[in-house]
């Protein structure tokens, strides 16, 4: 046979429905099943029922962040606030249970704790947080135990509950906020609020300090004004122009040291500083501030090919940490996916979020937020959060956002 029939029948069975067959099916492997993971596993396979999609998470269950400081005030349970997997299995998503213990994007390998390896043509990375110990000084994973940081839902969720129901009337809550990144920025002042309720109707002797290292935070106007009407003298917040940021603490004593004075109090929810997973870091996804810069486009790494990060861990500019604007990442990241899977340019992108913080059971701030990519970066193209608009219907609206975003990402 001559060579160039040879190429010619040899390129002709390649073509054939028996050779595609025989090719692996193109894999993703998803690591963390949070918002960002989960909804982008469901995207996926809503693209292309083709792809081998694996999403890996230890926990076979997840503990949603949004509405949790509810369960901090026993609005609702921890257990309404928890979702199972079986929405992605019925998906066709392969959910893994166990942990990532490493990425390899050159040889394209996930490797799990438990010593199996899982190969992929495309990765995301949608790891969350990890809490940066010993900021402020003394607050370690022990001392979380007694001033629990409630800011990854679950026992932490019910611990700080159980506290603020058995701490006596005339105690003082305080909520230390740390400086730099973090996930919600909108929520320490969401939870300051729901306690004061709280507080309101069963201690009204006591009151809720915020010791905050910030000078100000999101939509202060709006939070300031429902507090002026509803919380008067029950919550005091403290900047860190005036001695608001915490530099110690002792959990045994239950004093913080502040920049004016140490403060003994009754609960003490210390939210320490924040970056993404180990995980991001060990697998060189991390810049040197700790966040994992990205294609805005398709939350491709910038140092990791074949490997995209999306969610808490990654640097999107304008957009904030928060589940709506992961869910929003996660489907532009599988729809670029899909794209590049197939030789395609990625679509045009387009992200919003929108954080509803609750004043009270019945009230809510709402911040909507759109965004566009623009010289390399991500932009907000519009934003609302009326002072008009009434609060009792943005809580509705919260409700209802909430069902609409778990069944969205968890296929629940």
């Amino acid at each position: 046979m001559r060579r160039r029939d040879f190429l010619a029948l040899s390129a002709l069975a390649a073509a054939s429905p028996l050779a595609r067959a025989a090719r692996h099916a193109p894999r993703v492997v998803i690591v963390g099943g949070g918002f960002g993971g989960s909804a982008c596993a469901l995207a996926l396979k809503r693209l292309d029922a083709s792809i081998d999609v694996a999403l890996v998470d230890p926990d076979d269950r997840y503990v949603t962040c949004p509405l949790s400081n509810e369960a901090v005030v026993g609005l609702r349970t921890v257990d309404s606030l928890t979702i199972s997997r079986e929405g992605l299995r019925r998906a066709g998503v392969r959910y893994v249970r166990a942990r990532a213990k490493a990425i390899d994007g050159a040889r394209r390998v996930v490797t799990l704790d438990r010593g199996e390896a899982l190969a992929f043509d495309r990765c995301v990375v949608a790891p969350g947080i990890r809490f940066l110990w010993s900021t402020p000084e003394g607050y370690d994973e022990a001392a979380s135990e007694r001033m629990p940081h409630a800011w990854k839902a679950g026992a932490q969720t019910k611990t700080l509950a159980a506290q603020l129901h058995a701490m006596d009337d005339g105690g003082v809550v305080a909520i230390s906020v740390p400086t730099g990144l973090m996930r919600c920025p909108p929520g320490p002042y969401e939870r300051a609020s729901l306690v004061a309720e709280y507080l309101r109707q069963h201690k009204p002797r006591s009151k809720v300090l915020i010791f905050d290292a910030n000078n100000h935070f999101p939509r202060q106007s709006l939070f300031t004004e429902a507090w002026n009407a509803a919380y008067r003298g029950l919550i005091e917040w403290i900047p860190s122009t005036e001695g608001g940021t915490v530099v110690a603490v002792d959990a045994r004593n239950g004093t913080l040291r502040t920049g004016r004075g140490t403060e003994r109090v009754a609960v003490a929810n210390v939210i320490p500083p924040q970056a993404p997973d180990l995980i991001a870091a060990d697998a060189g996804l991390a810049a040197g501030h700790g966040w994992c810069p990205v294609n805005p486009a398709t939350f491709e790494s910038a140092h990791v090919a074949h490997v995209h990060v999306i969610g808490d861990a990654c640097i999107a500019d304008a957009m904030p940490k928060s589940a709506s604007a992961a869910a929003s990442q996660a489907q532009q990241c599988a729809a670029a996916i899909v794209a590049a899977l197939a030789g395609r340019e990625p679509p045009a992108p387009a992200y919003d979020s929108v954080c509803y913080s609750l004043t009270a059971h019945d009230r809510a701030i709402a911040i909507h937020g759109r965004f566009h990519v623009e010289n390399g970066q991500i932009r907000e193209s519009a934003a609302a959060a009326e002072p008009g608009a009434d609060a009792a219907a943005e809580a509705a609206r919260a409700e209802a956002w909430y069902r609409d975003i778990v069944a969205a990402a968890f296929g629940a």
